[in-house]
């Protein structure tokens, strides 16, 4: 078996185009009506991501195949909805599953554009979206913006944990790497899926599970970081071997919106703007999340000390443990999750977790390619940014549960929160890009 493995991985390290069209095709068809259900796409996109890892093809070619493959996916399903209408449900296979269809119908004339973005993570509903919005007439600027969007989270979040398994196979890693690794992994499995069944099963101490599950696991990281050394060496190694200058400038932008006081600013017009719309119990959710992680990670820095890796030329003087912007990204995006999800079923309510924490995933392994934070740094942060949350929810939701935003109130304080973002970012881009210099 190992040497059938070698000899693909040999004949697809010369011809890596064949593993680039399986991509495409995959992701291309994971996205196209009616195959996609048919097909097992996630497990097939890990494993061909897994062989691009192991030196084949790199990061950014590997996600680039599978966010062109998705779009194409997308607009195919697109077309054969929009040029069969209501004609498309007399097809040999929907025929036999009127299901399928009804069931996309249904989601996507309740929750319209955004169920084209949070569709997209649910396996049944991802390839007979785009064709709906084609049945039901969606204006095509307005598909190919929210399917532009959508489709660069779906393709990182199926390609780059198969990709990175690949890379971490393939690099000499430390011993004890793997051990270290699967503990990590096992945990956070565990966590996350007790706070997934308790959520679908509707139980009332669900968030009170979540802060406790969350906080419990930082306290052990933080008590057993020290013993995941070759784990943090590991991953940070590998980060580092995707290094490219055409990617350090991009990354440094990413991790400049992550930056604790830009989001601090951020979080604070949002609050004013929650505020102005009378959402007095949201406001102050969000106010207790984001000022208690703030300074919750400022007191565990400072009670723990650790230093920063030695990859910058001029280390950052501040400690690492836990890093401030996956905290801070984490709070912020987490709370835009939780107020998407108020009133909606418990599937709708964890897919908008899901999609609000992939922003902040990418600022916080931002961090780990710029090489001034370890690992184990973002997970804390990650976890502190979780476990605070769900904690000022409960306290919040004591009495009665938060009510939903009107649609009014998100396309006010969406747009206004993200510019101020942009602008900040961009104003301190040049700056930054000074800042992070590598030896």
């Amino acid at each position: 078996m190992s040497a059938w493995l070698d000899s693909l991985t040999g004949w697809l390290t010369a011809h890596p185009e064949g593993l680039g069209l399986a991509i495409f095709l995959t992701a291309c068809i994971e996205c196209l009506a009616v195959l996609g259900v048919i097909l097992p796409g996630g497990v097939l996109m890990f494993a061909l991501a897994a062989m691009a890892g192991s030196g084949v093809l790199s990061l950014g070619q590997t996600l680039l195949l599978g966010y062109v493959g998705g779009l194409l996916g997308d607009a195919l399903s697109y077309t054969l909805g929009r040029h069969f209408h209501q004609g498309i449900r007399r097809l040999p296979v929907l025929r036999h599953h009127p299901e399928w269809l009804i069931g996309a119908e249904v989601y996507f004339q309740r929750y319209g554009i955004a169920s084209l973005l949070l569709g997209r993570y649910i396996g049944p509903l991802r390839p007979m979206l785009p064709m709906i919005a084609g049945m039901l007439d969606m204006p095509l600027p307005r598909f190919i913006l929210v399917c532009l969007l959508s489709a660069a989270g779906w393709a990182t979040a199926y390609l780059l944990p198969g990709w990175a398994t690949g890379a971490a196979l393939r690099l000499p890693l430390p011993q004890g790497f793997w051990s270290e690794a699967g503990i990590v992994l096992a945990v956070l499995a565990v966590v996350l899926g007790l706070i997934a069944q308790a959520s679908l099963r509707r139980q009332r101490w669900t968030t009170a599970l979540s802060a406790g599950l969350c906080l419990a696991s930082l306290g052990a990281l933080l008590l057993g970081w020290s013993r995941l050394h070759e784990l943090d060496q590991g991953l940070l190694a590998l980060f580092q071997t995707q290094r490219h200058a055409s990617l350090d400038w991009l990354m440094v932008l990413i991790t400049s919106l992550g930056d604790t006081r830009n989001l601090l600013c951020a979080g604070a017009l949002l609050g004013l703007l929650l505020l102005a719309a009378r959402q007095r119990r949201a406001a102050l959710f969000t106010v207790l999340t984001l000022l208690g992680t703030a300074l919750s990670n400022s007191t565990l820095k400072a009670l723990f000390a650790r230093s920063r890796p030695e990859v910058l030329l001029e280390p950052l003087q501040s400690y690492s443990l836990p890093s401030g912007h996956s905290s801070s990204a984490f709070a912020f995006f987490l709370v835009l999750g939780v107020l998407a999800g108020c009133g909606q079923p418990p599937r709708m309510r964890l897919t908008w977790l899901l999609l609000a924490g992939l922003p902040a995933l990418t600022i916080a392994l931002s961090r780990v390619y710029l090489g001034v934070h370890w690992p184990t740094d973002i997970i804390a942060g990650a976890l502190l940014a979780g476990g605070l949350c769900a904690a000022s929810l409960t306290l919040v939701q004591h009495r009665q549960p938060l009510e939903p935003l009107n649609p009014q109130i998100w396309w006010l304080i969406l747009p206004l929160c993200l510019a101020l973002l942009a602008a900040i970012a961009s104003w301190a881009l040049p700056d930054a890009l000074v800042l992070y210099r590598y030896r």
